[in-house]
């Protein structure tokens, strides 16, 4: 992801994606409540009446049913960057992602545990990351950036991650491999090896679309089914628009019929083509259950990337509302709001 973190104090709340620049900024520098638009009202009305239904014939669904976002980062403040929590170079942050600020918006949006993926921002230093699992061991769990540097040195990197630090998951970015070099190559495949063995599913983040990476995907799925795949923000498919999407996307699906392979159903404002609430992803995530059922399905929020975009309940209250766009049952919904997560890391959140 591109870097991104803020030392202005943002709020959580919802900023509309037809703002512009310039109002975005005054508004995220400010610390009072616009007045609601009529739209803004309407809007909301809409998605709390979708989720009031919702909430009603889900009565029945189990108690211990917690929601937990799949998909977040957090990164050093200007200060904690100044003071040992440096920022890689070319990849300062330019907004606020401090847990402290993201503590405040999961409180609000009412979710209880999340997985912070190791942000570009600090690269292959996990100091912060793992500095905030410690602190908070029964709300967050890590997920890892693999270094795929020719010498190696990325594979003991990631067994201590995991081993040592805990972290209960790995990122691949196929666009850090070293140039002309694909995941599948052998320290691709050492690392994908070494996860799988260890426990840990992979998160691959596929930002050119993955179109570029299906037989790479393929090819790992098939020589290492122990290794669980979660490819991260829907594969970056769109609603498709032309033959050649739809290809792109019929592609993505296709996935599913490796059991292994997760879909994480996150970043909404990224794979939608509407602004928020992002209905036209509807199309998308009837497909995607249809395909991979629910249990295989997990929503992530995207912050703080997301809080310019629709702030952070804003993220969580869009799934509700999609979902009433094309049924999806109560339990489907508690699925890919936190029990998918739940069961993919068993124990991870017991004692939230």
């Amino acid at each position: 992801m591109a870097a991104s973190s803020s030392s202005a104090a943002a709020p959580c709340r919802f900023l509309s994606p037809l703002a512009t620049a310039a109002s975005r900024a005054l508004l995220l520098s400010s610390s009072r409540t616009p007045p609601p638009t009529r739209r803004r009202l309407l809007l909301a009305t809409t998605i709390a009446a979708a989720m009031a239904t919702s909430s009603q014939s889900g009565a029945s669904a189990s108690s211990s049913f917690k929601v937990v976002d799949a998909h977040l980062h957090v990164w050093a403040s200007p200060q904690q960057a100044k003071e040992g929590y440096p920022y890689f170079p070319g990849q300062e942050a330019t907004l606020r992602g401090d847990a402290d600020f993201l503590l405040e918006c999961m409180d609000e949006a009412g979710v209880h545990g999340a997985l912070i993926v190791q942000p570009i921002n600090h690269m292959f230093d996990h100091s912060l990351v793992t500095s905030v699992l410690k602190k908070y061991p029964s709300k967050f769990i890590g997920c890892c950036l693999a270094n795929p540097a020719d010498d190696g040195s990325g594979i003991k990197q990631l067994e201590y991650l995991i081993v040592q630090e805990k972290y209960h998951a790995v990122r691949f970015n196929p666009n850090l491999w070293p140039s002309g070099q694909k995941m599948t190559n052998e320290v691709g495949r050492s690392l994908f090896a070494k996860a799988g063995e260890l426990g840990a599913p992979v998160g691959i983040l596929v930002m050119k679309g993955i179109s570029l990476y299906i037989q790479e995907i393929e090819e790992l799925c098939r020589d290492y089914p122990e290794t669980t795949v979660i490819l991260d923000h829907m594969a970056f498919c769109k609603p498709p628009t032309n033959d050649e999407e739809e290809k792109a996307f019929s592609s993505f699906l296709n996935f599913s019929r490796f059991p292994q392979v997760y879909v994480k159903y996150s970043g909404l404002f990224r794979i939608s083509r509407e602004a928020y609430p992002y209905e036209d992803t509807a199309q998308l995530l009837s497909r995607v259950i249809s395909n991979y059922g629910a249990n295989r399905i997990m929503w992530g929020s995207d912050f703080p990337y997301v809080i310019p975009e629709c702030g952070y309940k804003g993220a969580k209250e869009a799934v509700s509302h999609v979902a009433s766009k094309i049924s999806v049952s109560p339990s489907d919904l508690e699925w890919i709001l936190g029990k998918t997560m739940s069961q993919l890391f068993q124990g991870a959140w017991a004692a939230s």
